[in-house]
């Protein structure tokens, strides 16, 4: 956020000085619990199919999406996060247009410091995609989860015989 800033001093009669020079400050957007740490992170799945790899989901284009092998389940798209850090939050999202059909995914999270060994961060859930409201499901991770690498695990869609996210947002612990 910016914000513009000028300066006038008030005398003891009262009187106002002319607005010193604009000064523009700029804040930060907060801690990585409001920031999408996947964002143009590096990103690999499972499968994909024609056009629809892995990166859209990671481009910042909801419009763009990543979709695995038809009628191949399970199916995973992992992001890496450059380093170990709190995780706390995923956002999913399908493209915004009323075309995507409301549907439901249902994926679990799994988690890994080294690329090569995953945990279970949250468990099989069905997650509701509707475009009137966002096409977005939102997943809260336990307290305390840490990882470097997060990956999604695709095991039934009811819109369409394969897994499909356009963004596969990451949010830092809070």
């Amino acid at each position: 956020m910016s914000y513009v800033f000028d300066v006038q001093a008030l005398d003891a009669a009262g009187g106002v000085s002319m607005p010193s020079s604009e000064v523009v400050a700029t804040t930060s957007a907060g801690g990585s619990s409001m920031v999408n740490v996947a964002l143009d992170r590096p990103v690999a799945a499972s499968s994909y199919m024609q056009l629809y790899v892995p990166g859209n989901a990671v481009d910042g284009n909801a419009n763009t999406y990543w979709e695995s092998a038809n009628s191949v389940f399970p199916q995973w798209l992992q992001v890496d996060l450059g380093s170990v850090m709190g995780v706390g939050r995923v956002v999913l999202a399908l493209p915004p247009a009323v075309a995507w059909a409301a549907r439901s995914q249902t994926v679990s999270v799994q988690g890994s410091i080294d690329g090569a060994l995953f945990g279970l961060l949250l468990g099989s859930v069905a997650c509701a995609f509707d475009p009137s409201s966002g096409n977005t499901a939102a997943l809260t991770l336990p307290a305390g989860t840490a990882a470097r690498h997060v990956r999604l695990v695709f095991t039934a869609n009811t819109g369409w015989p394969a897994g499909q996210v356009s963004e596969f947002r990451v949010f830092g612990a809070a």
